[in-house]
């Protein structure tokens, strides 16, 4: 395993007055002694816009991230609410200007969702020996690097993101999948590595752009990292076991059904899921690359009469698989995306279609993965024990006040015990 590089940065931790994140001037302001001595017996406001500066200023402690709900217990009796959540790997701002548009479009629609940042697109082509990937030489990528235009627009991304209220996960750096070095082949303490590289250059791309008069990223990405997707869905055994030891309290890298998530190895294990696939007899992921791959192959851009016809599969098979969950056991609907316009960005108009659809609805909450799993780790452990024993599409027979607060179900019309019938 080649040797993590490590990149110097300050212990120290400065206090900086700010504005808007981006620094801010002091001078004369021209009053008399007499006013300036009555302010001085005045209490000093409560300062705004104060922040720590963490190593060379890449990444700051604000405070408590604006736009989190606190997460409520369910009362005895009471419905859950439909989770949708809606995740982005790798995460980045380049031309097509796809994280704008569905960060904006996310606030639109009321609802927060969850970007896995790539480490690598933080770090500029010319830095590229910097990172020394796992079983690999040092400055491999097999989804390259970055320049400067593309970090400072991502960095711009990542945190408007976050002052709203998403989340900002890692797809960690190289992206290398299959065998030869793949991240299935990982050991721990490859992943380990791998993540230690992926925080850093978060915590360092100051250094690495010379852009030190940039804003910050306004949160520490050691407290803010608290779950990941891997690469192609691979490598999760031994990156679990990893994540665990790092405290992260999530994996989405599996694949699942529709049902109430459970902890595996001491992290919340929240599958991407298998929904139905209009037009076909088996079952599709929850993901845009799955549903190319099953329309088009590995062409990423197929034939144009049909790209239509594929948004409206993705667009149709998530709606069904939301139907059925918000109708039947309530299960969190876990989607996962790419920021590409693979068969001329019909993925894409397929997820916008499903956010306007679901995320308006009064009892659904679209979320980040934090956010689904603050109110999970909030519930009563009988409650979520009872929510895993729904099947697929399956809500309880007695309805939903008797099955979680133990009530008897009111007795059919027509059976002993029913009310009378009005004459």
């Amino acid at each position: 395993m080649a040797a993590t590089h490590r990149i110097a940065t300050g212990s120290v931790i400065a206090a900086v007055c700010v504005a808007s994140l981006a620094g801010c001037g002091t001078g004369g302001d021209g009053t008399g002694e007499q006013e300036r001595d009555q302010r001085k017996a005045e209490p000093a406001p409560a300062p705004k816009n104060v922040v720590r500066l963490i190593g060379d200023g890449s990444t700051a402690y604000t405070g408590a991230q604006p736009h989190l709900p606190r997460p409520e217990r369910l009362k005895p009796g009471e419905k859950p609410p439909q989770f949708v959540v809606f995740s982005w790997d790798g995460a980045g701002e380049d031309g097509q200007k796809l994280f704008s548009h569905f960060r904006k479009l996310a606030k639109e629609n009321n609802a927060t969702m969850t970007y896995f940042l790539s480490g690598v697109y933080l770090l500029p082509e010319e830095k590229r020996d910097l990172y020394h990937p796992p079983q690999h030489s040092p400055g491999r990528s097999d989804i390259g690097f970055n320049d400067r235009q593309g970090i400072a627009d991502t960095v711009k991304q990542l945190r408007l993101a976050w002052l709203e209220g998403n989340e900002i996960g890692t797809h960690f750096n190289g992206h290398f999948c299959g065998s030869g070095g793949g991240v299935g082949e990982w050991s721990v303490a490859d992943w380990k590595d791998e993540i230690s590289q992926a925080k850093q250059f978060v915590r360092t791309w100051k250094t690495n752009t010379g852009m030190r008069n940039s804003a910050p990223l306004p949160f520490d990405y050691d407290k803010e990292l608290i779950g990941a997707r891997t690469p192609c869905l691979e490598g999760q055994k031994n990156f679990v076991k990893a994540a665990r030891d790092l405290g992260f309290r999530y994996d989405t890298s599996g694949v699942g059904n529709q049902v109430w998530p459970k902890k595996k190895h001491g992290l919340w294990d929240l599958p991407l899921q298998l929904v139905p696939f209009p037009g076909h007899s088996f079952e599709q992921l929850t993901m845009d690359y799955n549903f190319m791959v099953n329309q088009s192959g590995t062409t990423t851009q197929g034939d144009p009469a049909k790209h239509e016809l594929w948004g409206d599969q993705m667009r149709d098979g998530l709606l069904q698989g939301f139907e059925r969950a918000y109708e039947g056991n309530r299960a969190p609907l876990i989607i996962g995306n790419h920021f590409e316009s693979w068969n001329g960005g019909t993925y894409m108009r397929a997820v916008e279609e499903v956010v306007e659809t679901v995320c308006n609805k009064s009892d659904v909450r679209c979320v980040s993965f934090r956010q689904l799993v603050d109110w999970l780790d909030a519930q009563d452990p009988a409650t979520l024990r009872k929510l895993r024993a729904l099947k697929v599409g399956q809500a309880p027979k007695q309805g939903w006040k008797a099955y979680l607060s133990g009530e008897p179900a009111p007795a059919p019309k027509g059976v002993p015990g029913a009310p009378a019938a009005r004459r």
